[in-house]
């Protein structure tokens, strides 16, 4: 059963982002940062707001978010917090920019070092998907979890970020895809969410953050999904490095995915 704690805080978000991000859609104006990123008014107003509510509701926790600068960044990281909400105020900025109506916020809660509770809303769709480290993952309230039914890799739609992985990889799943079709949508917490779904049947992207990807993943791995990162490692690492990572809904896909990505 979800804890009251988490329906209080997943509505809480969604209250926020109803009232900070839909006005804004497709009507805010964009700046690029200095990594080449969009960063909009809408970001900035849904991370103030979030830190605000979350400071006057949950007190004891510290806070880190996207939009802050490097230094708060590197700074926050290392003072060694036992526990802080981790947030992307709008992950898929780009395309909440240009109007494409894939984007989310993305918020987790990590103590002593581990994912504890994740939850990623959608405003468009108006799904709200949420996990609780140990303890199930829900979507709107209902439980999700995946059926473990198997498709070959062959048969499988993908979920992949062609761009940011290594030229050689890219190629070859340019020229030789193993998997029936391949989407590419903009929003990695999404991602995790809709692979844990089962609206897609494996993923793969070369460059997420922690922000992108904390509470999202929690999702996925709290639904039944395989995940790893391509180095080898766990996917979730406390810190500031980008990460490359593969998932799957069901165990010998995962492992004909795995195959091919490591014979690359």
């Amino acid at each position: 059963m979800i804890d009251v704690e988490l329906i209080k805080l997943s509505q809480l978000i969604a209250t926020v982002a109803k009232q900070e991000l839909l006005p804004r859609f497709k009507n805010c104006r964009v700046k690029i940062k200095q990594d080449g990123s969009f960063i909009t008014e809408a970001d900035i107003a849904m991370q103030n707001r979030l830190q605000s509510e979350l400071k006057k509701h949950w007190p004891e926790y510290d806070f880190f978010a996207e939009e802050m600068s490097i230094d708060e960044m590197e700074a926050f990281f290392a003072n060694n917090s036992d526990g802080f909400w981790c947030l992307d105020p709008i992950d898929g900025t780009s395309n909440f920019a240009s109007g494409l109506p894939y984007f989310s916020v993305s918020l987790a809660l990590i103590k002593n070092s581990n994912i504890e509770l994740g939850i990623v809303y959608d405003p468009i769709r108006n799904e709200c998907f949420s996990a609780v480290n140990g303890k199930g993952a829900w979507l709107n309230g209902q439980e999700l979890k995946v059926s473990q039914h198997y498709t070959p890799l062959k048969k499988s739609i993908a979920l992949v970020d062609i761009k940011r992985l290594k030229p050689d990889l890219r190629q070859r799943l340019v020229l030789d895809p193993p998997y029936h079709s391949q989407r590419s949508l903009g929003s990695v917490a999404l991602d995790w969410c809709w692979l844990a779904s089962e609206r897609v049947q494996v993923y793969l992207h070369g460059k997420m953050m922690l922000w992108d990807y904390a509470a999202g993943l929690l999702v996925a791995q709290e639904a039944g999904c395989l995940t790893l990162g391509l180095d080898g490692l766990a996917v979730y690492q406390l810190d500031l490095q980008a990460r490359q990572a593969m998932g799957a809904v069901e165990n010998t896909l995962y492992k004909e995915w795995k195959y091919y990505l490591d014979n690359n």
